[in-house]
């Protein structure tokens, strides 16, 4: 599928991890009839909500497909360039004052995440398509999955573990820290390891959000999805997300206002019903973790958009993306601690599974879904969609369609036990 994209980003280098057809989009007819058999009643009308879902974990040939693909792609050519600009620990930030020396190319792809982390099998995956070796540093203590857990052995075992036992990667699972804000700085020491050995290490933080180019691939993702709202005649009023480290929905963010400024600027209004324009897409990323408030995160995802708007071409990005506006954040899922499975999810995740025969997993799509399904049953979506102008929904202006992109994840559900 070819993609109308601004010229900033089409000129941006990218390395395909991806199949070369979109990931695919479709309708979730069961749940949609599901939420729509007694959905709460707005003041003027009880419209008809349609769900569809964007397949992210069918996106990629490699191991145990999900969203960090999408982000690694644009992350690759620095990787394999002789002088990368963006190798440095933590935050990948160049330094101008301090270029480059080495011409050493890379041999070692770094990464750190929690036991069950999606994004190291995705970075082990993708260090063995590049014909490099692996380090993925797991840690005890991010997040309370393990501790939650009554089944701790098979929990560090089983799951992403195995699989990255699976792919080669140097699997060092390290125990909660003391210092240093609650955990030791455990990186530097294993860096200044792998460059004794004679290796070339190529850091990348967890979930290549704090990389400059951790958003791009989700900004790309956004012209994708447009190009299937052609395909399948229906604008997506609603897009629900992860939000776990925050350049996944920043990098959407991001995109959706550049294409907005490209469909203002080329053509009249086209999504209108009865001349009246409708309201722009909402992005809400469903937060996973309680750790943080929601007012760092938000900050955080409000700076990955504004950095990937920069890089693909929108102009005065910190002014055009705002925290009122753009940023869309809901807690209320979160549950108890990150990776841990409430009752919540799992009731979400057995709806998911016996009425479409989708299966979510407890960290992120669970909750996302969980997300989703109360905006809808709480009427929030059709409170919202009213308040910001759209008119009374289901009121001659046909339905609401809401995507819930699911990033995967999936492998992590061999370790959670509890889950029957």
């Amino acid at each position: 599928m070819a993609l109308s994209l601004p010229e900033a980003l089409a000129k941006l280098p990218r390395h395909p991890l991806l199949y070369s057809h979109p990931s695919p989009i479709h309708p979730l007819p069961a749940l949609t009839s599901y939420l729509n058999t007694n959905p709460p009643k707005s003041p003027k009308s009880t419209p008809q909500i349609r769900l569809f879902a964007k397949r992210e974990d069918q996106s990629s040939p490699l191991a145990c497909s999900g969203n960090k693909y999408r982000k690694l792609e644009y992350i690759v050519p620095d990787i394999l360039s002789p002088q990368p600009l963006y190798n440095s620990y933590p935050n990948n930030t160049p330094n101008p004052n301090h270029p480059p020396t080495s011409n050493q190319k890379t041999t070692t792809l770094i990464t750190e995440g929690a036991i069950q982390s999606n994004h190291t099998i995705q970075v082990s995956s993708l260090a063995n398509h590049l014909n490099l070796s692996s380090v993925a540093l797991l840690h005890k203590g991010t997040g309370g999955g393990l501790s939650a857990s009554t089944d701790k052995t098979s929990f560090l075992r089983t799951g992403n573990p195995q699989i990255a036992h699976l792919l080669g990667a140097d699997i060092r699972v390290l125990e909660p820290g003391s210092t240093n804000g609650g955990r030791t700085d455990t990186v530097e020491p294993v860096l200044a390891e792998l460059r004794a050995a004679g290796k070339t290490p190529y850091w990348i933080p967890s979930g290549a959000s704090l990389h400059p180019l951790g958003g791009v691939g989700y900004a790309r993702c956004a012209f994708e999805i447009a190009a299937q709202e052609k395909q399948l005649g229906a604008r997506f009023d609603y897009i629900f997300v992860a939000c776990g480290s925050g350049s996944t929905v920043g990098g959407l963010i991001a995109g959706f206002k550049m294409l907005e400024r490209m469909e203002s600027s080329s053509s009249p209004p086209s999504q209108n019903t009865g001349g009246k324009t409708k309201p722009p897409r909402k992005i809400i990323g469903i937060i996973n973790s309680p750790t943080k408030p929601q007012t760092w995160h938000e900050e955080r995802v409000l700076r990955f958009a504004r950095q990937a708007g920069s890089l693909i071409g929108l102009e005065d990005a910190s002014q055009a993306i705002t925290l009122e506006a753009d940023v869309h954040l809901d807690g209320r899922f979160a549950g108890a601690a990150y990776g841990v499975l409430d009752e919540d999810t799992k009731r979400t995740m057995e709806i998911a599974a016996r009425k479409e025969a989708l299966i979510l997993d407890p960290v992120y799509t669970g909750k996302v879904l969980s997300g989703v399904m109360g905006w809808v049953e709480g009427g929030g979506l059709v409170g919202d969609w009213e308040g910001r102008g759209g008119g009374v929904a289901g009121d001659g202006e046909g339905p609401l369609n809401a995507l819930f992109i699911h990033t995967g994840g999936q492998a992590a559900l061999a370790a959670y036990a509890d889950l029957e």
